[in-house]
């Protein structure tokens, strides 16, 4: 292997990788030996395989944490979503899966689309520093975001202001709403988070390296099989090739 390529990627002889805790699809149970297990972990381990190091498996409570790891050392690469605000200080491979991002609706909303929600007096409730808060951020020209630490809290803050809509990721979204009884999840989605592979900007190498597994892994299907083996699928999408 080459050994610029190992100086970069993995400087400490081991594959440390930084993993958002958070996402349920992604990070779908543990191992035996009690670490994360799921789409995402496997496919770091499978990255370390081809980089022909072991790999060590860095978790943080949520992808805003991961973010911030990024001068601090910890990691080597970061399993989050790609999304502007964080590639200004993450280099990010391609996308490898993708999630559809919606609303919830209350009971009683007469609101029947994506557009409708972007409305002045509208407040959303929504998990901070998600990624689809962040494109929501971007985005919404009326409506405004009510935030909360949590997926649970943002549920909670939903219901107990009665706030006009839920953004959230399609699959919870679908769980949520069978605690409300009469809500209604619309069918549209106003974005779809990607799941990348992130490196420090200034590694060109690894960053090729990174990009060239992930084409790879979409091509040869280790995507859509490890989507299939951890039970995600219909919830878990792969991304199309870049």
């Amino acid at each position: 292997m080459n050994q610029q390529l190992l100086e970069q990627l993995a400087p400490t002889g081991v594959l440390r990788v930084g993993l958002n805790m958070a996402n349920f699809l992604l990070i779908t149970g543990s191992t035996d030996s009690g670490a994360p297990d799921g789409v995402s972990p496997a496919m770091a381990s499978a990255l370390a395989k081809k980089l022909g190091v072991e790999v060590s498996l860095v978790p943080f409570d949520g992808p805003g944490d991961v973010a911030d790891a990024v001068g601090d050392d910890v990691w080597d690469i970061a399993n989050i979503a790609a999304e502007p605000e964080r590639a200004k200080s993450i280099t990010f491979s391609p996308a490898y899966c993708e999630i559809q991002a919606t609303y919830l609706l209350p009971p009683d909303s007469s609101i029947q689309s994506v557009e409708e929600v972007d409305a002045t007096g509208h407040r959303i409730a929504v998990k901070e520093r998600a990624a689809y808060q962040l494109w929501l951020t971007d985005h919404l020209r009326n409506a405004t975001l009510v935030m909360a630490p949590s997926i649970d809290a943002s549920y909670e803050l939903f219901v107990e202001k009665s706030l006009e809509a839920l953004a959230g990721l399609r699959p919870k979204l679908l769980e949520q709403q069978k605690l409300l009884p009469g809500s209604r999840l619309l069918d549209a989605s106003f974005t779809a988070v990607q799941q990348s592979i992130g490196c420090r900007p200034g590694r060109p190498q690894a960053a090729a390296f990174i990009e060239s597994f992930v084409k790879e892994s979409i091509s040869d299907g280790l995507v859509e099989s490890l989507i299939h083996d951890y039970s995600v699928t219909g919830r878990l999408s792969v991304a199309p090739v870049a």
